[in-house]
């Protein structure tokens, strides 16, 4: 592998929109912002939102109802 041609590989710290900071590492630069982590992730947080699906369709069904009546 030649040296000079290989980005510089170095521990970067990471600071998510919800506060929280960690480090890792990375060619990228110094600082990563970054919208969603671990920590405030539904799907880790376990906090899921389900969405009304039924209520959608049943909304789609009531608006074009008059036109498969005709």
């Amino acid at each position: 592998m030649k040296s000079s041609i290989h980005p510089e590989y170095k521990i970067v710290k990471v600071t998510c929109s919800c506060g929280n900071i960690f480090e890792t590492r990375s060619t990228l630069g110094d600082k990563l912002n970054i919208e969603v982590c671990d920590k405030c992730h539904p799907f880790y947080t376990g906090k899921q939102k389900l969405v009304d699906t039924g209520g959608r369709v049943q909304k789609f069904r009531d608006r074009y109802k008059t036109r498969t009546d005709k």
